[in-house]
Formats: C-alpha cells, structure tokens, sequence
C-alpha cells in the first residue's frame, strides 16, 4: 500500500494538472450534489471549512447558506480546531495557514453535520488529511455526527493508508462519486 507522504505528494502534483478556473468550476458542481445530499437537506447546524486554495472552494456556499442554516467553521488554537458560528456580523481575519478565520466566541453546541475536507478519500469513506491530526481530534469528539467529506475526482483513489486514530467518513461527494 502506498504511504500517506507519498500519497500527499501524487495528489499535489494532480492538483497542478488543473487551472484555478477548472477546480473552482469543479468546486461548484460538488457543492451543487452537497446542497442535494439529503443528510445536508435535513441539517439545521452545518461545521463546513473555509478553504484553502487547492481544496474544494466553499466562500460563494458559505455565503449562499449563512443565512438558511446554522454555519459553523472551524479556527485553529495550537493543535485543535476550535468551532466558531458564522453570525451576521462576523468579521474574519487571517488564521494560521493563511485560511481566512471567523473572529467571534468558540461555539459550544451541536452539530446536524461536519463537512470534511482532505487531501484523499477512498470510497470507504476513510481519509488523510495534511498530517496534523486537526480533524481526526476533533471528529473523534462528535462520532455521533455525520460526516461527509468533500474532494475532486483526483483525490480519490483506491485505497487510503489508515491508522486507529483516523475518522472515517459516513459519505464522501466528488463529481463523479
């Protein structure tokens, strides 16, 4: 089975075989099948991510949805995500990995639904992330949460190396799965 540093690596590189156009038109047909899912029709309270720049591109979503249903999205403090709610007057600033961050007081409730990004899936729903273990600690709190991570056709593969601490996901959403 292949390492998950190597694994990382061939998705990079996959990942620069795309234009800045092509994955956010991409972004938008994924997000489209999301906002057809009925675990997200059914969801009141939704953690999704402010993305980075090669992840799966959700500020046009954040914004459509902000307004409908309870968006929650995740900060980082030293090595923990720390959950805050997107209000009408939420302000961001720049965080840690240059992700634009919410500025508001961590939040403490529920959730109907955790949207999960990743580097690669499989379609066991297993998962890696960028090697820092944020998500896993976090999701290992909510197991009783679905969970849906979202990702490119290039960032699913066959099989995805885990180990006993790794969270899977319920369902993963690509364009072609």
């Amino acid at each position: 089975m292949i390492e998950k540093k190597e694994l990382r690596a061939n998705i990079k590189a996959l990942k620069k075989q795309h234009t800045k156009e092509q994955l956010l038109e991409q972004s938008v047909a994924i997000l489209s099948k999301l906002e057809n899912d009925d675990d997200f029709k059914k969801a009141r309270i939704v953690m999704i991510y402010s993305a980075l720049p090669d992840e799966v591109q959700t500020q046009a979503f954040l914004e459509k949805w902000r307004h409908r249903k309870k968006i929650i999205l995740p900060t980082v403090a030293g090595d923990d995500i720390i959950p805050v709610e997107l209000a009408e007057d939420t302000g961001f600033a720049v965080g840690d990995f240059n992700i634009l961050e919410p500025q508001n007081e961590p939040y403490t409730g529920g959730y109907d639904l955790i949207v999960v990004p990743g580097v690669a899936f499989d379609r066991n729903g297993n998962r890696i992330g960028r090697g820092r273990g944020y998500y896993d600690r976090f999701l290992c709190k909510h197991l009783n949460v679905r969970r849906i991570g979202i990702c490119f056709d290039f960032q699913l593969v066959d099989e995805v190396p885990t180990e006993p601490n790794d969270i899977r996901m319920d369902k993963v959403i690509s364009l072609n799965f």
